[in-house]
């Protein structure tokens, strides 16, 4: 038996992952670089997957913070036999950041724009810089980065590099490939070199007497390749159409070719063209020297041609390209479907006629308007007396432009809102033909999909021929696995027939780098695997990535033939099949990591900190990851998902920011109430929760509990911040002044409204209560205030769901037979009136869930019903004062999520002289309790900082702050010690 256990200790140690057995040298490694270096599972998981179907733990997680730590990540890597992984926004789809060795995350730190040549057109950067903040720092010279992608919000520099990306607007801008200039880079030796154009004999002096062993070598490679002639005639025959734009496999040695030290008359020599879809797999770019141009002009527009059919579409982008257009993008109907299922971009619709089955949104630019209206004209008529397409809106404005790109570029996200297993996967979403052969092969690819009994979306950039098609498979069924690997196999036939491209702009990645031998040839192949060990001979450099692939069905994010987790809930999930499946709508696109400087509100925390770990989509990916691979009795007992949890402030912009529509304060809320039934409830989050019942009994002893509240020593005992001023207990509450009735109007009333005296305004602001009863009443309306429970928005908070439960049902009870259109449930505060909106009827049990719906749609904000009835007419101008003011608005998170901020807006605006202007501010930072929570105040004021405190600051001492959350005023007060006042205080001060 001994020699059994000796045997099984000897398996169990050659068997311990490698990340334990180098534990020790990551520490020595960690204390060696100026930035962060992890190794526990939490963050593996977190950097384990892209917006691709994979899924590979890493063996570490590295965060750089200059080129030296980068070397230093390098030369652990060669010594230790490991590979190092650049990743920047991990919006990657073909897996390319998915892998087993050290992630290097060039996105926090790495992310400086270094130097900015205005007469000379260009701009150097570090590789963490995100496009869109890049473009609007040069907006103000009147220059952009041509390229521009659909995740511009958040992908980074270095990651455009790794893709060569295009965009929307390749038709007049191409790819990177066209703008990058210099490349500053470090090698897998872990030397450095600068990448740039070199005349001939800079090029031979690369060649002789080049000290960088490494850097001759390199170009000794692409030398002996590019002169040989049989290799040339193999390039020339066999890359993809020269004359198509979107060609990517590979290495770019086809492009090289071309070149001067080549090819007479070409350009010159540039090594950076080939590391423009690299994937990270030769070189760490440090810095890039981007070539940028002038912004478009400024009369821009698009035609948004409405097509019966797919087909029509597809002639009608060839007579579009004869109007010379900036960017012609395609959306089809279950695009525009899913669409409506998602609250923001369901707004984005507003131009769409009927229910195409396909669209194209062509835009032009130009120097005067005669210019845009003519063309457009011009275009429609030729598609009418073609008969292809029967609506033509011509949108211009800068804003309701980028509506329609939003819509646009919301495509990828939307496509996990189709309900079920079966989603649309990458894998041939990026394959591209020549504009002129698309109709023949949409055609035969159809055919290849009726043969497999498949369906797929279709959408994006067709102008230069590629659309992304989006067949739906389901990776939990391994019939389905192997059914992908045969799709794959079949359309890079059709690709080749057509001599296009596999990637046209995402790259080969892990998904089709196999295919590159079959598509380019074996001695093609053998050329780019010969640059490969050349630049890269230790493969260290993102292995497994354009060549030497593993097969594509394998590290998938699920394990086909494995059961998802099926729980039992207190909310109801059932719209998307369920608890797993809700959290499974988050496809990784990385939506949730746009800056502040992008605008929108998700997601603040990561706005604030640059984290992964603080995005929905981190959130999403531990959820899944630790319920799905669970081996514990009860799944939900993780406290690695508790502490995840912990920082989402429950903001809900993820539920109409994100395109996936993916609710993570739902799905926390649940996830707490399981983890507090096995662990308990923290006491601090009982009496969060509790507090509106403990007011009751504090307004006994009022002012004393309001000086108690504010001690030092017992924000310390709850655990709140001593630097926070804990709300104060009103004198009266709403509810005691009204006791003996409210006053009703003196002439007959307009309409009767039931006010909703939430929790925060009955106890700590009832002076906002009784404003809102006067001013309603001297408007004509009477007003009645029902008999309810509190909103459950404290309980909602802190995952005590099934209290929540408890008071959405008795609220629902008492209030479904009086609350009608006409005579509407109101409420104050944003956070409690749209809990009946948002959470009740999915709190609520199935008998209840109409009720609790309709009540919902008749559960208004008060500005919701006061700018409808202005809009009836029933309240005047003339009622309000004509003196001027000026008003500065934050809106509230919720509202913004499940309501708007129009209705606020239009109310304080209607006084004749009133002026508003929002702050373009995401969430305060408050967020409910936490805020005042002593480990989240720091971060709660780092949120305040970004937009909405400069803001504040910024404005004369005679403007209006108002804000209608409770928690935003009190934030703004303690923040920029400013006084923000609810919109109702604003105009009960207007009124005459």
């Amino acid at each position: 038996m001994n020699h059994i256990f000796v045997t099984a200790h000897l398996i169990s140690y050659f068997y311990v992952p490698k990340k334990l057995q180098m534990q020790p040298d990551f520490e020595q490694l960690k204390a060696q670089l100026e930035g962060d270096l992890f190794i526990d599972n939490v963050q593996r998981v977190l950097y384990s997957t892209d917006a691709s179907q994979y899924k590979e733990l890493p063996l570490a997680v590295t965060r750089p913070k200059n080129k030296e730590d980068i070397k230093k990540i390098i030369d652990f890597a060669r010594k230790n036999g490991t590979s190092v992984i650049p990743r920047g926004a991990g919006t990657s789809l073909a897996g390319q950041v998915v892998g087993p060795g050290i992630v290097v995350d060039v996105s926090k730190y790495m992310n400086r724009i270094v130097e900015f040549n205005e007469k000379e057109n260009y701009v150097i950067i570090e590789p963490g810089v995100v496009l869109a903040e890049l473009n609007l720092f040069l907006a103000k010279y009147g220059l952009q980065f041509g390229p521009e992608t659909s995740t511009a919000n958040r992908c980074v520099m270095g990651g455009m590099l790794g893709n060569n990306s295009c965009g929307l607007h390749s038709l007049v801008y191409g790819s990177v490939r066209e703008h990058i200039l210099e490349v500053d880079a470090v090698l897998s030796d872990g030397s450095e070199t600068t990448f740039k154009a070199l005349t001939k004999d800079e090029f031979k002096a690369k060649l002789n007497g080049n000290p960088n062993q490494l850097e001759k070598a390199i170009y000794q490679n692409i030398n002996q390749l590019l002169s040989d002639e049989n290799n040339q005639k193999e390039i020339r025959d066999k890359f993809p159409d020269p004359k198509l734009t979107r060609r990517n496999m590979g290495y770019a040695i086809d492009v090289l070719l071309d070149s001067a030290v080549f090819t007479k008359g070409g350009e010159t020599f540039n090594f950076c063209k080939l590391l423009a879809g690299s994937e990270g797999t030769l070189a760490f770019s440090t810095r890039l020297k981007l070539n940028v141009i002038p912004l478009p002009p400024k009369h821009k527009g698009l035609v948004c041609a409405h097509f019966e059919t797919l087909e029509e579409s597809l002639h009608g982008n060839l007579v579009a390209l004869k109007y010379k257009p900036t960017a012609i993008e395609l959306m089809d109907d279950p695009v525009m479907q899913a669409a409506k299922q998602n609250r923001e971009q369901n707004k984005n619709r507003w131009f769409v006629k009927g229910d195409p089955g396909a669209m194209l949104m062509i835009e032009f630019s130009f120097e005067t308007e005669k210019e845009l209206t003519e063309t457009a004209a011009a275009l429609e008529k030729e598609l009418r007396q073609a008969k292809l397409g029967y609506h033509f809106p011509l949108i211009t404005g800068e804003d309701k432009i980028k509506r329609v790109w939003a819509l646009r570029t919301a495509g990828l996200g939307l496509l996990s809102n189709i309900p079920g297993d079966r989603k649309g996967v990458p894998g041939i979403e990026d394959t591209a033909v020549h504009p002129e052969y698309l109709p023949d092969y949409i055609a035969d690819f159809k055919k290849v999909l009726k043969k497999l009994g498949l369906e797929s979306i279709y959408y994006a950039h067709i102008a230069t021929g590629e659309i992304h098609f989006r067949p739906l498979i389901n990776f939990k069924d391994p019939n389905d696995v192997e059914l992908f690997d045969t799709l794959m196999n079949e359309v890079a036939a059709l690709v080749k027939k057509y001599r296009g491209s596999m990637s046209g702009e995402h790259g080969d990645g892990r998904v089709r780098g196999k295919f590159i031998p079959y598509m380019l040839g074996e001695k093609n192949y053998e050329l780019i695997r010969s640059v490969k060990k050349a630049w890269d001979p230790d493969n260290i450099f993102n292995p497994g990535k354009i060549v030497d692939t593993p097969p594509i069905t394998e590290s998938l994010r699920v394990i086909p033939g494995k059961a998802i987790p099926e729980f039992d809930t207190e909310f109801d999930f059932s719209n998307y099949n369920g608890y797993f499946r809700s959290i499974e709508k988050c496809n990784g696109s990385g939506d949730c990591r746009k800056s502040d400087k992008s605008g929108g509100t998700m997601c603040p925390t990561f706005m604030a900190t640059r984290d992964e770990d603080k995005t929905t989509r981190g959130r999403a990916n531990i959820l899944r990851e630790f319920l799905y691979s669970s081996e514990k009795e009860q799944a939900f007992d993780h406290k690695e998902i508790y502490d995840i949890l912990n920082l989402c402030i429950s903001c809900k912009a993820c539920k109409s920011e994100c395109p996936s529509n993916v609710d993570m304060a739902k799905l926390k809320a649940e996830f707490l109430q399981h983890y507090y039934d096995i662990h308990g409830i923290p006491l601090r989050s009982k009496l969060i929760a509790y507090l509106p019942r403990l007011n009751r009994l504090a307004m006994v002893f009022q002012p004393l509990s309001n000086w108690m509240m504010n001690l030092s020593v017992t924000k310390k005992m709850v655990g709140f911040s001593a630097d926070r001023n804990v709300p104060a207990l009103s004198k009266i509450t709403l509810n005691r002044w009204t006791s003996k009735g409210i006053h009703q109007p003196e002439t007959a009333p307009k309409g009767k409204v039931y006010l909703f005296n939430d929790e925060f305004t009955n106890y700590n602001e009832s002076d906002i209560g009784i404003k809102a009863i006067l001013l309603l009443t001297k408007l004509g309306y009477e007003v009645q205030i029902p008999g309810t429970l509190e909103s459950g928005r404290t309980f909602l908070s802190k995952g005590l769901v099934k209290t929540s439960k408890k008071i959405a049902t008795a609220n629902v009870e008492r209030l479904k037979d009086i609350i009608t259109k006409e005579t509407p449930l109101v409420g104050i505060e944003p956070s409690a009136i749209l809990a009946f909106r948002d959470e009740y009827p999915d709190l609520v049990d199935a008998e209840l869930q109409a009720a609790a719906k309709q009540l919902g749609e008749n559960a208004l904000l008060f500005e919701e019903f006061m700018a409808a009835e202005i809009e009836k007419g029933n309240i005047q101008q003339s009622q309000f004062t004509n003196q001027e003011k000026q008003i500065l608005l934050h809106g509230h998170c919720q509202q913004k999520a499940v309501a708007s901020t129009e209705p606020s807006k239009k109310i304080l605006s209607f006084p004749a002289n009133y002026t508003v202007e929002e702050i373009p501010s995401g969430c305060c930072g408050m967020a409910g309790s936490f805020g005042y929570e002593k480990e989240h105040y720091e971060l709660s004021m780092k949120i305040g900082e970004m937009v909405l405190f400069p803001a504040v600051r910024e404005t004369r001492a005679e403007t209006i702050i108002s804000a209608p959350g409770t928690s935003c005023r009190h934030q703004i007060k303690d923040g920029t010690d400013r006084k923000a006042m609810h919109p109702v205080e604003v105009l009960y001060e207007a009124l005459l």
